[in-house]
């Protein structure tokens, strides 16, 4: 039930955050806004779980994680009928940021539960469970938040999200233990502890590699939907059918890989699903002229290998941190990770050319820098230990 729960609310986090850049066009034309404003509604959210990761970090090994889960999901929901409510740029922009900044978060200390509620040799399987998730999102949350958009106007997926949470939350309430086990009484200010967060070696370790992760994946990902119709022959009403197949493999592959890693260790199954994420990105960033026959199949295996990778590495990085320290250590990690994925966009945007009504250029430059920080990855993972 504390699976099912926290699964249930990163499903509406996810498909709060994914949701949006789908609806750009009639976000464009409610609103009245242009390109550049909308770029600004979808990085509102990335950036504001950036700066609240940070700030958040010091506090969330000060309260039981139950408490604190409970808090950031209202302010999740609170955030995502706000969207809805918006009836100008301006206040969805706030809202955007109340969204992200509660939502990034959030994902964070769920990975923590995990690590607080199972055991080593289950937690593979969990962490696997909870990243299902993203899949789910993938094959019916944004499909199903497009339909709604289209019929009942933009504001109708942010609502029906926030009626969906409502229940959850109580039913957060009743199943989440309390979870206050990794509290020392120790009376380190907030500055003390987010220094010593940052500054542990382990820690530093762990950050790198989710940054090199996140660099190598979002420097690709943004830019599959323009690339597969520009350059791949895949036509617009197509498109949702690669992320459709992408989430699927990844609901049959996500449980799979928890179970390995449960029984052979994060690292190895790391090492064997990250080589195939870096092939997988040259081979999408090359993909000639194939089709839907042919895109599709390229994008799921990328989108499941990418999840895939996640599992082992949350797995390996949970197992790293002290119980003590794995809320504020999440935080930050939440942080980074949001950060690392505005970065590699924003690099990978100063790369491509094209793209609007003409090919996409330099695409496959961003695959070979893409699976270079990919593959990079495998070395700093081999430096992750459980701390002694």
């Amino acid at each position: 039930m504390v699976l099912f729960t926290l699964a249930a609310i990163q499903f509406i986090g996810i498909v709060d955050f994914m949701i949006v850049m789908p609806l750009g066009p009639q976000l464009l034309a409610g609103l009245g806004i242009d390109a550049r404003k909308f770029s600004w509604v979808v990085s509102a959210y990335t950036l504001a779980a950036g700066v609240a990761g940070l700030l958040a970090a010091p506090w969330l090994d000060r309260v039981p994680h139950r408490t604190a889960y409970l808090v950031l999901s209202a302010g999740l929901l609170a955030g995502t009928a706000a969207c809805g409510l918006a009836g100008s740029y301006p206040l969805l922009l706030a809202a955007r940021c109340v969204t992200g900044g509660f939502g990034g978060v959030l994902g964070g200390l769920a990975l923590a539960i995990v690590a607080d509620v199972f055991p080593p040799d289950r937690r593979g399987r969990a962490t696997g469970t909870l990243m299902l998730a993203f899949a789910v999102a993938s094959v019916a949350g944004v499909p199903l938040g497009i339909a709604l958009g289209t019929r009942l106007g933009w504001q109708a997926p942010f609502f029906g999200l926030a009626a969906l949470g409502l229940p959850l939350l109580g039913l957060a309430a009743w199943a989440l233990p309390p979870l206050a086990g990794h509290l020392d009484g120790g009376g380190r200010q907030p500055l003390a502890r987010l220094l010593e967060t940052l500054t542990v070696p382990a820690h530093r370790r762990g950050f790198a590699l989710i940054a090199l992760l996140m660099l190598g994946a979002f420097a690709v990902i943004p830019f599959i939907g323009t690339a597969f119709v520009a350059n791949v022959g895949v036509t617009e009403e197509q498109l949702p059918l690669v992320f459709i197949a992408g989430g699927l493999l990844a609901l049959l592959t996500t449980p799979l890989i928890g179970r390995l890693v449960d029984r052979f260790g994060p690292l190895a199954v790391f090492r064997g699903i990250v080589p195939l994420s870096a092939l997988m990105m040259l081979v999408l960033t090359h993909l000639p002229a194939v089709g839907i026959a042919g895109a599709a199949p390229v994008g799921a295996l990328l989108m499941a290998s990418n999840s895939g990778r996640m599992v082992a590495a949350m797995s390996l990085l949970t197992a790293s941190v002290e119980p003590r320290r794995r809320g504020g250590f999440m935080a930050v990690n939440s942080s980074v990770q949001h950060v690392a994925s505005g970065l590699g966009a924003m690099g990978a945007g100063l790369i491509v050319e094209g793209g609007a009504g003409e090919p996409l250029r330099h695409f496959g430059t961003v695959g070979i820098l893409a699976a270079g920080a990919t593959l990079a990855s495998l070395w700093l993972a081999a430096r992750i230990r459980p701390p002694a």
